[in-house]
């Protein structure tokens, strides 16, 4: 099975360097992968690598704690968009979500997706910091405020993508909706696994290692 337009070929360490970026592009260009997964600042950047090519740039928004404001978040999509962004990956409001505040998870992706216009809008719910029930209402809203797609993890907190929680969160938002396991995809039967749990989507650094056939070192 060729896995390389599933993989979002991911950098998002806060001391990425403009060559580590260069070589993700090259990398994403060479494998021709679904897109490159970089910080916002590094979105024009990107754009302007890949403009001879059908790779997507996908940037994250509210990362990786999710606590900015709507106001904030929105705006921030915004500026991805014109920077060149195609993918928007978002995080929820983790701990309004914990705190029972849906109304204000639901607000909060809303004002992602209106602001994001036909870009595609991913939702990044931190599944290792959510109880099961959790991850169902989480998933439920991402889907009722028009997301396209949820994602498990950002990869900077307490643990990335499972196989359970993958295919929970299929099952959950049924056949149509995307699905996307970040954090834990180190080789192809990994993210084999991840695909055939439900995942549309593979968010992982170790792209090349995957197509391959190689374990990378890397664990997002």
């Amino acid at each position: 099975m060729n896995l390389n337009k599933y993989i979002d070929h991911t950098l998002l360490k806060p001391d990425a360097q403009q060559e580590q970026i260069e070589k993700l592009i090259e990398e994403a260009k060479n494998y021709d992968f679904a897109s490159v997964c970089v910080n916002p600042t590094w979105v024009n950047f990107a754009a302007e690598g890949l403009r001879d090519s059908d790779v997507k740039v996908c940037t994250v928004i509210g990362f990786p704690l999710g606590a900015n404001t709507p106001f904030v978040k929105a705006c921030e999509t915004k500026n991805a968009i014109q920077n060149g962004a195609d993918e928007i990956d978002m995080v929820i409001n983790i701990g309004a979500l914990k705190s029972k505040n849906l109304a204000l998870v639901e607000e909060d992706i809303q004002a992602v997706v209106e602001a994001s216009g036909d870009k595609l809008v991913k939702v990044i719910i931190e599944t290792c910091l959510l109880t099961d029930d959790e991850k169902v209402l989480a998933c439920q809203i991402a889907k009722s405020a028009g997301a396209d797609f949820v994602k498990t993890s950002t990869g900077f907190s307490t643990g990335g993508a499972t196989v359970a929680d993958v295919a929970l969160m299929r099952q959950t938002v049924g056949p149509e909706m995307g699905v996307k396991a970040s954090g834990g995809a180190r080789s192809y039967e990994d993210a084999l696994a991840f695909i055939e749990a439900g995942a549309t989507r593979i968010g992982t650094s170790s792209g090349v290692a995957i197509v391959e056939g190689n374990l990378a070192d890397g664990d997002y």
